[in-house]
């Protein structure tokens, strides 16, 4: 037992070093680096020969070597050439703050760039429960500048667009949802706990000064008024109306008065609501696309500094150390 205690000793001695050497190696490449102007860049990634080349090797493995002769003797015929109408495909998975609009931002403007509004269309694969109001204003708001341009959109959800996501996908000339999809949920929440009872009770005192009678309606810390409750409820209404006026204005088919009630449903319901347009998942929408079109997936990727990678390296590798030795701590009875 000795000899299992002293090699665990050294194991934690070992993570703690390199952890410690891998922290003083960023912090001197960090302090080195100079600050570049261009923090990301554009990405474009055909799907087309994606989707060819899995097709092509899905061949390959099921023909015997006559058909598969046959088979390419009559590819060399067909005209390979990129089809002149294309599909831009942007992903986007919104976390509650919705900071992902950063990037989306930087490939909607770099799809406007180089997009023929009489051919091409744009298709965005959404993910998203919501978040804040004016993150997710801010996301519906970049899709609509893809409108304004005149390109169609298509919004594709496989997995949930509810709350801020639905806002974001009530704006796209279509709505396509896997079945069971999660959509809708044209609400709004917001909630907070209050400690002024255990402050009281512990003999805290809490002091909030502001200018402005409703600077600050309700409170963490202090005891709230009834009048302050009034007034958030009323702030809570006034978005909720902003919110329901949206999504009339771009889904008109809609009867708002009765999905703006803040439930969600499954894709499967919700089509009989007009909350979408078509059951299908975005694997199939892209198939079918790519038989007639060129299909490009664009992508912003923020550039990683040389100390932030090493910083990943060296938290993957105490991460793995970490793993291994509650691994032989467990395997050794300790």
């Amino acid at each position: 037992m000795a000899f299992l205690f002293e090699y665990g000793l050294f194991l934690a001695k070992a993570v703690t070093i390199v952890a410690a050497i891998g922290i003083i190696l960023i912090m001197i490449i960090g302090a080195s680096q100079k600050p570049k102007g261009k923090s990301g860049e554009i990405e474009l990634k055909d799907l087309s020969k994606q989707i060819d080349d899995t097709r092509v090797q899905f061949i390959e493995q099921t023909l015997d070597k006559k058909a598969l002769k046959a088979h390419k003797k009559a590819k060399k015929k067909q005209d390979t050439s990129p089809a002149d109408e294309k599909v831009f495909v942007i992903d986007f998975i919104g976390s509650m703050d919705a900071h992902e609009v950063a990037s989306l931002r930087e490939e909607v403007s770099a799809i406007l760039t180089i997009a023929d509004k009489d051919k091409d269309q744009v298709l965005v694969n959404l993910e998203s429960g919501g978040g804040v109001v004016h993150g997710y204003g801010l996301a519906a708001s970049q899709l609509i500048r893809i409108k304004d341009f005149g390109l169609p959109l298509t919004i594709c959800i496989d997995k949930v667009a509810a709350s801020g996501g639905y806002m974001m996908a009530c704006v796209a000339d279509k709505i396509v949802a896997a079945p069971f999809a999660i959509v809708g949920s044209i609400g709004v929440i917001a909630q907070l706990p209050n400690f002024s009872k255990i402050l009281k009770k512990n003999d805290v005192d809490f002091e909030q000064i502001t200018a402005g009678e409703y600077k600050r309606t309700l409170t963490m810390f202090g005891e709230n008024t009834a009048k302050g409750r009034e007034k958030f409820k009323e702030e809570i209404e006034h978005t909720h109306g902003l919110f329901k006026e949206f999504v009339a204005e771009h889904r008109t088919t809609l009867d708002i008065s009765a999905v703006a009630t803040g439930e969600h449903w499954f894709a499967s319901h919700a089509k009989t609501l007009n909350l979408v347009d078509e059951i299908k998942t975005s694997d199939d929408v892209l198939l079918s696309l790519n038989e007639q079109h060129q299909l490009y997936k664009v992508s912003y990727k923020i550039k990683k500094g040389l100390s932030e990678k090493l910083g990943l390296s060296v938290s993957t590798m105490v991460e793995k150390l970490g793993v291994s030795l509650w691994s032989k701590s467990k395997k050794m009875g300790m």
